[in-house]
């Protein structure tokens, strides 16, 4: 069971996330993109999604520098493993709540924001924010009650080893098995996520509009709101600025 669960389905996961992303580039083109609601509910939506994607950035940021460098490396630039413990934890609790605190508005805005709002939900966006919750809960789970109030745990020494064992394709299942219930889940929930990544509204994550960096500005122009009648002509009523 654990090299069924820690060996096989990371790599499924992984073939399903490339072959999902290039099937429905190829054949959902018009489909690629956040499916985005602002048009039916715009105020949760001003404070949920900033703060929802600035919090993801920083516990993916966060996990990145977690699970692929070594201890070694932290030590030889000075960090000791007791002060690099202390920043990983209150950096990534900061990060995750304020992650949870937009996850958890943009939650009730589309589930309770109204009719409109829940007509245009996919069943797989009930699926991924299934997954994004039950993943945020166990992550900051780790955290706060194993971290902070617990008596800490140091992954670094298996579940970041087992991740960096994926991408050379020897993983060893045994170090997965001894960490604790709430680290495994979360590794089975990444997964997860990833294999569902390609149907949902994640793919947008790979559209970033880079080119707008370089394009002329656009010009906008709007109607005065009001105008006098003068005559046959309208003559509008001057206004200050551009």
């Amino acid at each position: 069971m654990a090299t069924l669960i820690f060996t096989v389905l990371p790599y499924v996961a992984l073939a399903t996330f490339v072959v999902g992303h290039v099937a429905r580039y190829r054949h959902d083109k018009l489909g690629w993109g956040t499916r985005t609601s602002e048009v039916f509910e715009k105020r949760w939506l001003m404070w949920g999604s900033p703060l929802f994607h600035f919090g993801a950035l920083f516990v993916i940021a966060g996990h990145a520098g977690g699970l692929l460098v070594p201890p070694g490396l932290t030590r030889a630039l000075g960090i000791s493993d007791h002060l690099y413990h202390q920043i990983a934890v209150w950096a990534g609790a900061v990060a995750g709540t304020v992650m949870c605190v937009g996850l958890a508005i943009l939650f009730a805005r589309r589930f309770f924001g109204g009719h409109r709002l829940r007509i245009v939900t996919t069943p797989m966006d009930r699926v991924l924010y299934a997954l994004l919750i039950a993943e945020t809960v166990v992550g900051m789970w780790q955290t706060v009650a194993i971290n902070i109030f617990g008596s800490g745990y140091e992954y670094r020494g298996t579940v970041s080893v087992w991740f960096r064992q994926v991408f050379t394709l020897s993983t060893d299942p045994a170090l997965l098995t001894g960490a604790p219930m709430v680290y495994r889940l979360h590794v089975i929930l990444a997964c997860l996520i990833i294999a569902v990544w390609p149907f949902t509204r994640l793919v947008h994550v790979w559209s970033v509009p880079v080119g707008y960096l370089a394009r002329p500005f656009v010009v906008y122009r709007r109607r005065p709101q009001r105008a006098v009648r003068a005559g046959t002509r309208m003559a509008r009523a001057a206004r200050r600025g551009w």
